[in-house]
């Protein structure tokens, strides 16, 4: 018997391989499903089953594409209604792969069709736990998705299924049981979750702040509830995706790679009103980039970002990217449902300078030039981290704007005024000013290395308490 999680970090998320005897299974597979066909193939197995934990929000899943090339059947649990052929399993159900089953738990909560694996070896043993979005190691899942498909859930109802489906489905198993969830920490599935990516159910119950023995349902929905924020604004579209379906991602690659020169890109940004995503580093975008270019970098949390600052799934995306770097990015696109990608910089910014066009810069300081302007005047700040992160420690007088909520920050910064920005490292603070700049904002200048730089500077006044100039 084979389990193997194939976890991509970009967006906290574990799919699995299972192979017995021939016959293998593959549970919540990102959208690309290649590698999972050439490992089958590989060993000699044929993909059975895809199983899917539930209608996932943060991803779209490769459930379709891998079903059309396998033959495999798409497995849902018990109150899944996708607008495509499926198995709708019962609960308790028992699938066999080979020589190995996996019986079939629905347990509602996070959603209602949520359903987790069980996975027993050929001697009947429970080996393991493919919990989905319902444990996470250190968490569970949130219980606000949900609603804003159904109108008469409320988060309060779905924890009060989430607590009963922990103490009446997977509590009660075997302490020795491997959890496999479908996420780890950076989800934004959850609140609380740890950075290791497996578990073993009995330290679970010891660690985990929601399988309390001795927690009542009030507390549970309470704690599980409590500090909660929005969602990002892609989740229930890509929910919709993985329930009504979507195209091929052979498709969306093969429009996505169209190389247009330096003119052809000009004129398709100018005629179609696609934006212009550029995803190199952000010190090397700040340094030239195509002017009204949004920097997202492709080494960083790019996916959730994309999903956080570009509302329309549909949007039609041109891209300047590192070279040789175009086809990861149009994947990576897609597995968050922007399918729209319509062409490419051939030949990146470089092509783009070389043809002489016009080109736009975005000035950057260091934390030391920083301090020593500050030394020299009264200069305004934006944190544009998360307010929780303003809030455990910030520069005494900076202003909070949240990247997560650009559109409210955007309302309360004036175009005249001279802005030093800052995140944590620098990545966050140059999709914001670059957002910004292409809406008119040019006074803005990035600080490098953000908070991490500033701290360990050791020039700057560090207050833990919010300051009256809080934008949010």
């Amino acid at each position: 018997m084979i389990v193997e999680q194939i976890y991509t970090g970009c967006l906290a998320q574990g799919a699995y391989y299972i192979e017995s005897n021939g016959e293998a299974v593959v549970i919540d597979p990102l959208r690309e499903v290649e590698p999972y066909i050439k490992k089958a193939e590989r060993n000699g197995a044929k993909i059975k089953y895809v199983l899917e934990t539930h209608f996932h929000a943060d991803f779209v899943s490769g459930h379709l594409d891998l079903s059309k090339k396998t033959g495999a059947t798409i497995v849902y649990g018990p109150n899944a209604a996708p607008k495509f052929d499926a198995h709708i399993a019962k609960d308790g159900e028992v699938l066999k792969v080979g020589n190995v089953t996996l019986k079939v738990l629905h347990t509602p909560g996070h959603t209602m069709e949520s359903t987790c694996y069980l996975l027993k070896d050929e001697n009947g043993k429970d080996i393991g736990l493919f919990s989905g979005d319902t444990l996470f190691i250190g968490d569970v899942g949130r219980p606000d998705l949900a609603q804003k498909l159904v109108a008469d859930l409320t988060q309060d109802m779905l924890a009060g299924y989430l607590f009963d489906s922990l103490r009446n489905k997977i509590m009660p198993l075997a302490d020795d049981i491997i959890v496999y969830p479908a996420h780890g920490a950076g989800s934004a599935c959850g609140k609380n979750m740890s950075k290791e990516t497996t578990d073993t159910l009995g330290n679970q119950k010891k660690t985990n702040y929601a399988l309390r023995a001795n927690m009542t349902k009030e507390e549970f929905i309470k704690e599980v509830t409590t500090g909660l924020v929005a969602p990002p604004a892609y989740f229930p579209l890509n929910v919709m995706l993985n329930i009504e379906g979507y195209e091929s991602i052979d498709k969306v690659l093969e429009r996505g790679q169209h190389d247009l020169s330096p003119e052809a890109f000009e004129t398709a940004a100018n005629e179609t009103g696609a934006l212009v995503l550029d995803t190199r580093d952000p010190q090397t975008f700040a340094k030239g980039f195509v002017p009204n270019s949004i920097n997202i970098g492709i080494d960083g949390s790019f996916a959730p970002w994309v999903g956080a600052m570009i509302p329309d799934i549909k949007q039609e995306i041109l891209l300047v990217t590192e070279e040789g770097r175009e086809e990861e990015v149009i994947t990576r696109l897609a597995r968050v449902g922007y399918d729209y990608t319509i062409g490419f910089l051939k030949g990146g910014f470089a092509a783009w300078e070389k043809a002489g066009k016009e080109t736009d810069t975005i000035k950057s300081v260091s934390a030391e030039e920083l301090a020593s302007i500050m030394k020299k005047e009264k200069i305004n700040i934006l944190d544009v981290r998360k307010n929780s992160e303003f809030q455990s420690e910030h520069i005494i007088d900076a202003e909070n704007a949240p990247l997560d909520f650009i559109n409210d920050s955007m309302a309360q910064i004036d175009k005249n005024k001279t802005y030093y920005v800052h995140c944590a490292g620098g990545y966050r603070s140059m999709i914001f000013t670059s957002t910004l700049r292409a809406r008119g904002f040019d006074k803005l200048i990035d600080v490098k290395g953000g908070f991490k730089e500033i701290k360990e500077n050791g020039q700057f006044e560090i207050s833990n308490y919010v300051c009256p100039s809080t934008l949010l």
